[in-house]
């Protein structure tokens, strides 16, 4: 012969050590069964994907149960009540299905079963609309990302540029020298950096240089490796700054 009570003690014990504070004992009057049995509050809110409780729970509803005489032979007294955010059709849509699921579960303690199918409907319903909103956002995001356009900058792309650039550079300050300083000796002759930087094609009235000058030129200036330490820092800035302003021509391009 089955022990009805020993079964239905060896339940409650075991939902209260699984739920904790969502499991309470209630008075009879609170429950809305018509039974003057020990009646039990159970909290129930949706659950995730990974069956772990949502951190702020859009809905909570309150199960309440209490054992018939010949449970679980017998399915268990149920009522449902809204704690937030829960409509009443879907109150009573949710009690006749855990209704079906307990005369499908009858010899076994069930309880627990029909929390656990409560949290998957509430998810259903409830969760859904969320999880496509944070998916759409998700999406939006990814859109906004920046794609970054134009040709990545290496050591063979700089080395290539930079010597175009000298050679550019070369041939800007050859037209600022004086024919005379062009065909001047190489050993007495100014470089083009040199002749740039002294300050001469800024003069305004000099007289041509001689072969005479030049030399006495060569002499005077003095030139150290510090005034050109910083050369190639110099060049790569104006390199990149060059790879921008043409990335930024093209990106205009292509929105036209």
């Amino acid at each position: 012969m089955t022990d009805y009570i020993l079964e239905q003690e060896m339940e409650i014990e075991a939902l209260e050590a699984i739920l904790m504070d969502d499991f309470k004992e209630i008075h009879s009057g609170e429950s809305g069964l018509n039974t003057s049995k020990r009646c039990f509050q159970i909290k129930v809110t949706p659950v995730d994907d990974e069956a772990d409780e949502v951190t702020t729970a859009p809905v909570q509803l309150a199960l309440i149960f209490s054992h018939t005489e010949r449970y679980p032979d017998e399915p268990p007294l149920l009522n449902l009540n809204s704690l937030r955010g829960i409509q009443g059709e879907h109150l009573r849509i949710l009690k006749e299905k855990l209704q079906q699921e307990a005369s499908e579960n009858l010899g076994m303690a069930m309880i627990y079963t029909l929390v656990t199918s409560a949290k998957e409907w509430l998810s259903e319903q409830y969760c859904q609309d969320t999880s496509i909103e944070d998916a759409e956002a998700e999406e939006a995001a990814k859109d906004d990302v920046i794609v970054p356009h134009g040709e990545p900058v290496t050591v063979e792309t700089f080395l290539a540029w930079r010597e175009m650039f000298e050679a550019e550079l070369a041939l800007e300050r050859a037209k600022l020298m004086p024919e005379a300083a062009l065909s001047a000796p190489k050993e007495k002759r100014l470089t083009g950096r040199q002749w740039f930087e002294s300050g001469r094609h800024a003069v305004k009235g000099a007289a041509p240089a001689t072969e005479g000058s030049d030399e006495e030129d060569v002499e005077d200036i003095d030139f150290d490796d510090d005034d050109f330490e910083d050369d190639e820092d110099d060049m790569l800035e104006h390199y990149l700054a060059e790879k921008t302003d043409s990335s930024s021509h093209s990106s205009k391009r292509e929105t036209n």
